[in-house]
């Protein structure tokens, strides 16, 4: 391999890692999340989980003397990108709990790559290749695989009720399909923890309307497994998650880093199972398979 292959190989592996990171972290967190929905109010726990991811990025920004204050000429761009990326997660997706599984929502969040596919193209001018647009089909095929069983067997009054939360996490994956190319296309000038910090801040705020204004929290049914799964949502969910996902931006095209994330909903269905006691069984497998085949085609694309 050349010095300059070598050069450019080294940045992309670099996004691969950070994107497998925020794979892992966010998939585990469906599991999480309906976890916390039997000890929390639905958004009462994320008002505590911001304030600790907050105060922590906070601290580390810092320790490393980093820049803490965006330029006034990006305010917009900076509100515009927390409500895509995190108010997306933190205010619409956790409404699609009350009638989906955490592995069928999971599913129907990860169609994010096919809008952020299609809107990468005009604005970022990332025209897709045959082997994008395959790793793409390939990747969805397992997306629609898992989505179809979950979906199936209670017939047409069954589909009617889930429609919903299907509703609030489509919702969910155009908002956050927009942040990523909206990111891509119009980054804020601050150095990656500062500006986690304050998409975090951000993105949360109608989080404390609704938390404060309708919920009422009692401390003591909160339990040990509560606390643990508050804490995982603050730190890795939030910190790490986040900090990788943009480094990850940062390095590869949009609409790689958007099929990467078809890793998410994979591992979102098998934590589920193992934690929750949702099925699975040979049609997770295919699905696995179908979405690692998508990912790796993607990104040789």
């Amino acid at each position: 391999m050349s010095a300059a292959a070598e050069g450019t190989a080294r940045p992309a592996l670099r996004g691969f890692g950070f994107l497998g990171i925020t794979a892992c972290a966010w998939g585990l967190n469906w599991p999480v999340m309906k976890l916390l929905m039997r000890d929390w109010p639905p958004y009462a726990f994320r008002v505590f989980a911001a304030l600790g991811a907050v105060s922590l990025l906070a601290a580390v920004a810092a320790s490393q003397r980093d820049r803490l204050l965006p330029r006034r000429d990006q305010a917009g761009r900076l509100v515009a990108s927390a409500v895509l990326n995190v108010s997306s997660w933190s205010v619409v997706a956790p409404l699609s709990l009350f009638w989906l599984d955490a592995a069928e929502a999971a599913i129907i969040a990860y169609t994010m790559p096919v809008w952020a596919t299609v809107l990468a193209w005009p604005v970022l001018g990332e025209k897709p290749g045959w082997r994008r647009l395959a790793g793409l089909a390939l990747g969805l095929s397992g997306v629609t695989l898992l989505l179809a069983g979950a979906l199936a067997g209670g017939g047409w009054e069954t589909l009617r009720a889930k429609l919903p939360g299907a509703a609030a996490i489509l919702a969910t994956a155009l908002m956050f399909a927009g942040g990523a190319v909206f990111t891509k296309r119009w980054p804020v000038a601050l150095p990656p923890v500062p500006l986690v910090a304050w998409q975090i801040a951000i993105g949360t705020l109608p989080v404390w309307v609704i938390a404060l204004g309708f919920e009422s929290l009692d401390f003591g049914r909160v339990t040990w497994v509560g606390w643990g799964c508050l804490l995982y949502v603050a730190v890795v969910a939030q910190c790490a998650a986040y900090l990788a996902w943009f480094r990850a931006l940062r390095v590869l095209p949009a609409g790689t880093a958007a099929i990467g994330s078809l890793l998410v909903p994979v591992i979102g269905v098998f934590s589920s199972g193992l934690l929750l006691g949702e099925p699975l069984g040979l049609r997770h497998a295919a699905a696995l398979v179908l979405t690692l085949g998508g990912v790796v085609l993607a990104a040789r694309g």
